[in-house]
């Protein structure tokens, strides 16, 4: 982001979008790999021409590995027997497609939420992981806020409660001025001011929004502005 921005001739900005959505099309296409609702190869890279493929891991990762993506980035109770069912299906079979690794998590988790596919949180947690979205993000916060003028307002929109967590946890450490351990003997009004504000409170998609776009009824919106 600094780089593209410099390169433009551009030091500060009034304010930063971050969108951290997956876009439809990217889950529409059943050649990207992200759905298990489309079989196709399963992929699930943002940028194909680098990195590596979601089969490729899932072929090779241990299973305590495996176990760990899906439960921490998909937050699935069922991680361990899904992981266990994970490489009891390769070892007969490698993974080249969703449709397989669907039909796997499907015989693996033993109950649901209704309406919900029982591969979601692992299809999540595996496009997370293949893509590095939560170091990304990470990464990415820092910079927008080191970009933004005085005055300037950085707005993240999550859709997920990792993200959000993530976001929730930077603006509250931005807009927090004393950070020294208790008892330090140091006057309020000689510590410096936290270098961001928090705006409001987060904001969701409304019911009529949700309506018009089910994807949309997971997003929160955080909003912080730089003094």
């Amino acid at each position: 982001m600094t780089e593209a921005l410099a390169a433009r001739g551009i030091r500060h900005v009034a304010g930063v979008l971050l969108d951290l959505g997956v876009s439809s099309p990217q889950l529409d296409e059943a050649h990207r790999g992200f759905s298990f609702m489309r079989d196709g190869p399963l992929d699930m890279r943002m940028d194909t021409t680098r990195g590596e493929t979601a089969a490729e891991w899932l072929n090779r990762a241990e299973e305590s590995d495996i176990r760990e993506v899906i439960r921490s980035h998909g937050e699935e109770r069922f991680a361990k027997s899904i992981a266990a069912a994970i490489v009891d299906a390769r070892g007969r079979e490698p993974f080249r497609t969703t449709r397989q690794l669907a039909e796997v998590v499907a015989r693996a988790v033993r109950t649901r939420e209704p309406g919900q596919h029982p591969a979601t949180r692992t299809f999540q947690a595996l496009r997370i992981h293949v893509n590095r979205e939560l170091e990304e993000l990470e990464v990415t916060l820092p910079q927008a806020a080191a970009l933004l003028e005085p005055g300037g307002r950085l707005a993240v929109i999550s859709f997920h409660s990792l993200e959000d967590r993530i976001v929730k946890g930077f603006i509250r450490e931005q807009s927090t001025a004393d950070k020294l351990p208790r008892g330090v003997p140091v006057r309020a009004a000689d510590l410096p001011p936290a270098p961001m504000i928090a705006v409001g409170k987060q904001v969701r998609a409304s019911e009529e929004e949700v309506r018009r776009n089910p994807r949309a009824r997971s997003a929160v919106l955080r909003v912080a502005e730089k003094r």
